[in-house]
């Protein structure tokens, strides 16, 4: 590549731990991936020197935007320095930054399908069954996942808890490669959609 400045600008997120680099070089040409440990990163040499960063615990690649997650007390002002470097590193190789191939190391629509409806049978509905509530699998794009609440969930001021702190945690310990979580339920529907 020749020697055009590279910007990368550092973004906060409300999520202390994650924060979004945004570069203005094409990293990733099509989609999203989710990179949650070093075997996905394999093959990808950015993604491989941001792991060679300690502290960097998963990264998500989008467009320009790259949103990394750190565990550990370093601040980000510090990691920031070094994911820089890193990005300027790859880049300023002039090899490929992403494997082509990185996606098909994750699962398949069919599998997340699969493994969340298990998931939704066999633990969280009989889970939230006893509130009147029910949970259900409505479509699996790439590795978004759309949920739809129902029964006594459909309307229920603690809805977006369940959903935060119940359910989307037992999705992402059972399948770590989702990358997003909807909620599509129309809430207000019904009369009085939240008491049976």
């Amino acid at each position: 590549m020749a020697s055009k400045e590279i910007n990368i600008s550092g973004q906060p997120t409300l999520d202390p731990s994650v924060c979004k680099f945004v570069v203005d070089y094409p990293i990733l040409s099509d989609g999203s991936l989710i990179c949650r440990n070093i075997e996905t990163a394999k093959g990808s040499p950015l993604l491989e020197l941001l792991y060679d960063i300690s502290g960097v615990r998963e990264i998500l690649v989008t467009g320009n935007t790259l949103t990394i997650a750190k565990d550990g007390s370093e601040p980000w002002p510090v990691i920031g320095k070094k994911v820089g470097a890193a990005i300027r590193s790859a880049i300023s190789s002039g090899k490929r930054l992403i494997d082509p191939d990185a996606k098909k190391k994750l699962p398949s629509e069919e599998h997340i399908r699969r493994t969340i409806e298990k998931l939704f049978e066999t633990e969280v509905n009989p889970a939230i069954a006893s509130h009147g509530g029910k949970v259900e699998l409505a479509d699996v794009e790439g590795t978004s996942v759309y949920l739809r609440l129902g029964g006594g969930c459909q309307g229920c001021s603690s809805a977006s808890v369940t959903l935060k702190q119940g359910i989307e945690k037992a999705i992402r310990a059972a399948i770590p490669e989702v990358t997003e979580i909807h909620d599509i339920t129309d809430h207000a529907a019904g009369a009085n959609p939240y008491y049976n």
